[in-house]
């Protein structure tokens, strides 16, 4: 996975190159007031189910999001480089990455440090908003990638029976308060999914907003007992905090990681399903 990450200086040398796709995921009024040059823009929002209140649900229609993704001037035969502001945005590269991944899309990259590193080295910007010409996407769904609920149950249900302690691991991406039940608006249980391990999302950065070292991130899940050869759940409250982690575990060398895309939005909200506090 050395190639996941794209640092900052990398990409503005490739800036202009046919095939590449910068891909914006902070908020539309934030790329207008700024961003790198050249790059479209989306948010995980536009990809979401619109017939659910449970956002962090893909579309289920896959053509629509073809559709939306072909309009970015995403094809599959582009690079695609994704970034945010890694610092205020839930980890939404992350998310961005994770879907293009789960749709089949086999380069993509999320841009090391973000928003946040371009702008503090005084990379090339530009302002307004962007023209993308379109392309064509076919998806290949990859199922290895994510979780639903009903998957989910089962797999709790099972480790609670002692049936897959040692080769499944649930971990939760959210922060230690909402872990231990703080609740926000939407959400009406607090606690987490049972035996889930707490490894908050927003642990890895360095100061410029840069991913720590592969080694650091290993000796992190190497603390909470984790090994390469388990198959790793996570998520959050809607999916994307946990994308973002599940990036991370990618880039420390864990492949068998999925994402709860429904999360403690879904969880939550069936009485039916256990909680732990």
């Amino acid at each position: 996975m050395a190639s996941l990450f794209v640092t900052t200086e990398d990409l503005e040398k490739d800036l202009g190159l046919p095939g590449l796709v910068v891909v914006d995921v902070r908020p539309k009024l934030e790329f207008v007031a700024g961003h790198i040059f050249g790059a479209v823009q989306t948010e995980w929002r536009d990809f979401s189910d619109p017939d659910s209140d449970i956002k962090g649900l893909l579309d289920p229609q896959t053509s629509c999001l073809e559709e939306k993704l072909s309009a970015l001037g995403i094809g599959n035969e582009n690079r695609v480089v994704v970034y945010t502001d890694p610092f205020d945005s839930w980890g939404s590269d992350g998310r961005i990455y994770w879907m293009l991944s789960y749709l089949g899309h086999q380069n993509v990259q999320v841009l090391d440090g973000g928003w946040v590193k371009w702008k503090r080295e005084g990379r090339k910007t530009e302002i307004g908003f962007a023209n993308p010409d379109s392309s064509a996407f076919k998806a290949s769904v990859r199922p290895e990638l994510i979780v639903l609920k009903d998957e989910m149950k089962t797999l709790v249900g099972s480790r609670a029976e002692g049936t897959c302690l040692k080769s499944h691991v649930v971990i939760d991406a959210r922060s230690s308060k909402e872990y231990n039940g703080a609740v926000g608006p939407g959400i009406p249980r607090g606690g987490h999914v049972p035996l889930a391990i707490n490894i908050p999302w927003d642990q890895f950065f360095n100061e410029d907003a840069s991913i720590k070292s592969r080694e650091e991130l290993q000796r992190v899940f190497r603390e909470n007992t984790l090994t390469e050869d388990q198959e790793i759940i996570c998520y959050c409250t809607g999916g994307v905090r946990s994308a973002w982690l599940l990036t991370v575990f990618q880039f420390a060398g864990y492949s068998k990681v999925r994402n709860y895309t429904g999360s403690w939005w879904e969880w939550s909200r069936d009485f039916s399903l256990p909680i732990e506090t």
